[in-house]
C-alpha cells in the first residue's frame, strides 16, 4: 500500500521531506485504529511501557504533565476535557504496530524511531512546541486540528513554569482538521499546534536523528581506536609571524585538516552509523539471550513462519570485499556475498525458512543467524526457546 497518496516517493523526498508540510487526505483509506481507548488506557498502567498524560490546566497549573505508569484512580481524578494520553513505543509490544511501520520503509528503515498513540478528550492538546525529527501524524480515530506556524531554533522563547516545552510565541501560518486515514507530515524544528475536537487517536510516526552529542563519543572512540602516534599536527607550510605567541588561523586549519583526516573514512562511519542507529530503545525489555545446540540451518528449518522481533533494528552497509550487519547495536562482518542475506533480512519483517537458508553465503552468516535466534532478534511466534 501507498501512504502518500497522488504524491510518488521521488516527489515526496524532493519537495517535502526535511523541507515544508504536506497533508495527504485519505492516505489511509478506512483505517481502523490498533487499539480502543480503554486498551490504550491499560497499557498506561504497565510499570514497563512508557507512557505521560498531559492536562492543559492541571493541579500543577498550565500544560502540566505526568509520567506513568498510572492506576484507574489517576483517570478517575482527570477533568472530563482538555487532556491527553501519550503512550510511546507502541511497537515494541503490539506486533500490529511494529507490520504499521513497515510501510513508512521508503525511508531507511534504520531512521525510524518507534510509534506513539495519542488520545485525547475534547480540547486536548499537548500545546504549541516543535520538535527535532521528521514525525507523520495519522489520524486514526476522530478529528483534530492542526495549526502549523514558524520554524524554530535554540533561540527560540519557551513559557516559563510549564514542565513540558510550550511555545512562548505561536505565528499560525497554516491550519487543517485531519479526519481518520487524513495524514499530515511535518518536518524538524516546524512550530505546531494540534487540538482534539471531541475524542481522538493520532498516531505519531517518529523518525530518528541523532544530536551531535550522541555521534560525537563514538567517533572519539572509534579515532582513539584508531589513532597512532605518529599522526601529529604539521606545519611544513609555516611563514615567519609578527608575534612569536599568536596562534593564528592557518593552525586552525592544519588541526582541522588532522581531524578531518581521522574521520574520513567512510566504513568506519557507517559502522558508527549502524552501531547507533540500531541500539534497541529499550535496551532494559530485551529478552536474556539463550545457548542453543543446533546449527543455525537446522534451527531455521524448524520453522516456516519466523519473524524480525518487534523490537528489533537491523541494518547493513556493503563495502568492496565484504559486507556488515548491523542488530541492535551489534556488528558482524560478512563476506560480500551475503549481501542479498542482508538486504533480506532488514528490509522484511517475515521470512520463510527456506528463502533465509538459499541466502546464506558462508559459515559466518550461518553463525550470525544462529546469534540472532538466540538473542530472539528474530523468532518463531509459535515457539518459546529457554523454557
Amino acid at each position: 500500500m501507498h501512504v502518500l497518496g497522488e504524491l510518488s516517493i521521488e516527489e515526496f523526498l524532493r519537495d517535502y521531506w526535511h523541507k515544508k508540510p504536506v497533508l495527504i487526505r485519505n492516505a489511509w483509506a478506512d483505517f481502523e485504529p490498533l487499539l480502543s481507548s480503554q486498551e490504550l488506557a491499560g497499557l498506561s498502567l504497565e510499570q514497563e511501557i512508557e507512557s505521560r498524560i498531559v492536562e492543559e490546566e492541571g493541579k500543577d497549573g498550565p500544560w502540566s504533565i505526568r509520567k506513568g505508569p498510572f492506576t484507574e484512580d489517576d483517570y478517575l481524578e482527570l477533568p472530563e476535557n482538555k487532556w491527553t494520553l501519550l503512550i510511546q513505543g507502541v511497537d515494541q509490544w503490539i506486533p500490529e504496530a511494529a507490520d504499521l511501520l513497515e510501510y513508512f520503509r521508503f525511508i531507511p528503515g534504520w531512521r525510524i524511531d518507534d510509534l506513539m498513540i495519542s488520545y485525547a478528550t475534547d480540547g486536548g492538546s499537548v500545546g504549541p512546541h516543535y520538535d527535532q525529527y521528521d514525525v507523520f501524524l495519522l489520524q486514526a480515530e476522530g478529528q483534530r486540528e492542526w495549526r502549523t506556524g514558524q520554524m524554530c531554533g535554540e533561540d527560540t522563547p519557551f513559557m516559563k513554569g510549564p514542565k513540558i516545552r510550550i511555545l512562548e510565541n505561536f505565528e499560525e501560518s497554516d491550519r487543517w482538521v485531519l479526519n481518520p486515514g487524513d495524514m499530515l507530515y511535518l518536518p524538524p524544528a516546524l512550530a505546531h499546534w494540534g487540538i482534539a475536537r471531541g475524542e481522538c487517536q493520532t498516531y505519531s510516526i517518529g523518525f530518528r536523528a541523532p544530536a551531535l552529542t550522541e555521534l560525537a563519543p563514538l567517533v572519539f572512540d572509534d579515532v582513539m581506536d584508531n589513532a597512532s602516534d605518529d599522526q601529529r599536527y604539521a606545519d611544513p607550510d609555516l611563514t615567519q609571524q609578527s608575534s612569536t605567541g599568536l596562534i593564528d588561523k592557518a593552525a586552525a586549519q592544519r588541526l582541522r585538516k588532522l581531524l578531518t583526516d581521522a574521520i574520513s573514512d567512510d566504513e568506519r562511519l557507517q559502522s558508527i552509523i549502524g552501531r547507533l542507529m540500531t541500539d534497541p530503545k529499550y535496551a532494559e525489555h530485551v529478552p536474556e539471550a539463550v545457548a542453543l545446540e543446533e546449527d543455525g540451518r537446522t534451527l531455521l528449518a524448524q520453522s516456516d513462519n519466523w519473524k524480525r522481533a518487534e523490537f528489533s533494528r537491523f541494518a547493513y552497509s556493503v563495502h568492496e570485499d565484504h559486507c556488515r550487519f548491523y542488530a541492535m547495536g551489534q556488528e558482524w562482518l560478512l563476506p560480500a556475498g551475503d549481501q542479498p542475506l542482508l538486504s533480506l533480512l532488514s528490509d522484511n519483517r517475515s521470512y520463510e525458512a527456506q528463502v533465509i537458508i538459499s541466502s546464506i553465503h558462508s559459515e559466518d552468516a550461518e553463525k550470525m543467524l544462529k546469534s540472532l535466534i538466540e538473542q530472539h532478534f528474530i523468532y518463531d511466534p509459535e515457539v518459546e526457546y529457554g523454557d
